[in-house]
């Protein structure tokens, strides 16, 4: 059997440069003019770059062994899921400000490549903070069950107005009233400011650091290894532009998401608190293999989805037609 790689500086730069290549081909050539993103196009590339997250864990497997595998995959279905809840917010971000469909992708190539410049510091933060303060694993733990348990019970609201970092934003620079085509800054009463979109990316970026606070944490629970968080990580925000244009127009029919995203939380905060492998065990102990944690997150997943969709078409059977009714 080939001996295990060490993950070295050379196979994090190369992967970050294969990201960048990979964005700079999206924005620079492939939409390098703005265009409504359709469905087909959506899901042709949400499949590719699922294809390649599934590689990437294949490849894993003779280089770091199985478990690693299996980590990255864990960890990618529950940024990948937890996403979901994202596109959401996005799209209701995007009607409050009446963005076009064919600026929309602008706007999430920047905000995700703002987001992978955050996360990737959040989780050198959190790999640093769990290697000195081994008990910080038990306070995200009951971080993610509060927060799972918040999810079951708390709307999603989009209010700009109350936005302390778009509020200091308007203070700091002068906002246009409105869009000058895909451009985030403009000439307005002979001064240059902000456009609307750039508003818009502003607060793409701060939904995305809130979402970040549920589910880095959540990938803590799988694995503390900095280059699995990190690719699992990258894998689906490079997934969630896509994403969000293929589910974007049909998010309501998934109104059993959010409690399965909430048992999500529950679950690994769960898995957190009772890990046998932690220095400072607490009064309960039990492993939940990586294989079966896995099973269990696509499971809840693919329960809560397919009983979202049940409960549409049910509803669409016995509404009545148009006109009918008293």
């Amino acid at each position: 059997m080939p001996a295990v790689i060490v993950i070295g500086l050379w196979h994090w730069v190369g992967f970050i440069a294969c990201v960048l290549v990979f964005l700079a081909l999206d924005l620079g050539v492939l939409h390098r003019q703005a265009h409504v993103v359709r469905f087909r196009e959506a899901l042709t590339w949400s499949i590719a770059w699922f294809t390649l997250a599934m590689l990437f864990a294949l490849a894993l497997k003779p280089l770091r062994g199985g478990g690693e595998s299996i980590e990255f995959l864990t960890g990618y279905f529950i940024e990948l899921s937890l996403s979901m809840d994202n596109v959401f917010v996005i799209s209701l971000i995007f009607s409050y400000f009446k963005i076009p469909g064919r600026l929309q992708h602008r706007v999430l190539f920047w905000g995700i490549l703002g987001a992978l410049v955050m996360r990737g510091t959040l989780i050198g933060l959190g790999v640093a903070l769990i290697v000195r303060l081994q008990w910080i694993l038990y306070a995200l733990g009951a971080f993610l069950i509060y927060s799972g348990a918040k999810m079951c019970f708390a709307g999603t609201e989009v209010e700009p107005a109350k936005n302390p970092i778009l509020r200091l934003t308007r203070k700091l620079y002068p906002v246009s009233p409105g869009l000058d085509g895909q451009k985030f800054t403009t000439v307005w009463n002979g001064r240059k400011a902000l456009t609307p979109l750039a508003l818009v990316l502003v607060l793409v970026e701060t939904t995305d650091l809130i979402f970040a606070a549920d589910s880095i944490p959540a990938i803590f629970a799988v694995t503390t290894k900095p280059f699995i968080v990190f690719t699992s990580n990258v894998f689906a925000l490079l997934g969630l532009r896509s994403l969000y244009f293929v589910l974007a127009g049909a998010i309501g029919l998934f109104r059993f998401l959010k409690y399965g995203l909430s048992l999500v939380l529950v679950f690994v905060g769960v898995k957190m608190l009772i890990d046998p492998h932690a220095r400072q065990p607490l009064w309960f102990q039990y492993d939940i293999p990586d294989g079966a944690a896995l099973s269990v997150v696509l499971g809840i997943i693919l329960v809560s989805i397919t009983l979202s969709l049940i409960q549409s078409r049910k509803t669409a059977v016995d509404k009545p037609p148009f006109g009918e009714g008293g």
